[in-house]
């Protein structure tokens, strides 16, 4: 089963209000386990990038200038996602900025399942902080290295959040999850070399020395009449 980890970077809240996405990346799963593929690309808003927003993911307008458009960043994404799911935190904040630049491309809106952790963290915790750093520390998860929101680094780490929700580490193992094969698990067949069944009957040899070790033994129970 393939799904991408994904997460954005964007100059602001709201794409109707004109704001851009800067940063796009993925991270590529298989059966939950992280591939070592991966998307990641910084893209030029053609709109400045407001201090506020700066001050999250540390992306400058001079550091942008020379980043590719979206168009031309957009075939290489929509060929690297192909129609996996899509393992978000508030899948519809990225979304939204996601068909917003597909609309302005010329493309047709995303088709994939969003998979929304932010939804999954609130069900399975509520009340709790449902933020990536707090899920880090909850999961014991090292987000050292973030010092600022990056989209390849955040998708990372989600994929390592993601894995803990689903079950953790050995989650496709279903040593506690009742019979293999019965859905919470793979199943697993081991292939051994053909041998003829072991004889049951004891030989007339193994009886014999049976019965000279009884014979040895003192005040034995099963002996007594």
């Amino acid at each position: 089963m393939r799904e991408i980890v994904l997460d954005t970077e964007t100059t602001g809240f709201k794409p109707d209000e004109g704001h851009r996405l800067v940063e796009i990346g993925c991270v590529e799963l298989i059966n939950h386990v992280a591939t070592g593929g991966k998307f990641h690309v910084y893209i030029n808003p053609q709109r400045p990038v407001p201090p506020e927003a700066s001050a999250v993911h540390g992306l400058t307008d001079e550091f942008l200038a020379d980043k590719p458009l979206f168009t031309e960043v957009v075939g290489d994404f929509l060929d690297f996602i192909q129609d996996s799911p899509l393992v978000i935190h508030n899948a519809a904040f990225d979304m939204a900025f996601l068909n917003a630049e597909l609309k302005w491309a010329g493309f047709p809106a995303l088709k994939n399942t969003a998979i929304d952790t932010l939804a999954m963290v609130r069900q399975r915790f509520p009340g709790s902080p449902a933020t990536l750093d707090a899920l880090c520390k909850r999961f014991g998860i090292d987000n050292s290295s973030r010092t600022f929101h990056g989209a390849l680094l955040d998708a990372q780490l989600l994929g390592e959040v993601y894995l803990e929700l689903m079950g953790g580490r050995q989650a496709g193992l279903a040593l506690a999850g009742g019979p293999l094969g019965s859905g919470s698990g793979p199943t697993i067949r081991i292939d051994r070399p053909y041998r003829e069944p072991r004889p049951h009957a004891p030989l007339p040899e193994e009886l014999a020395a049976h019965a000279e070790m009884v014979g040895k033994l003192k005040n034995a129970v099963w002996l007594e009449e």
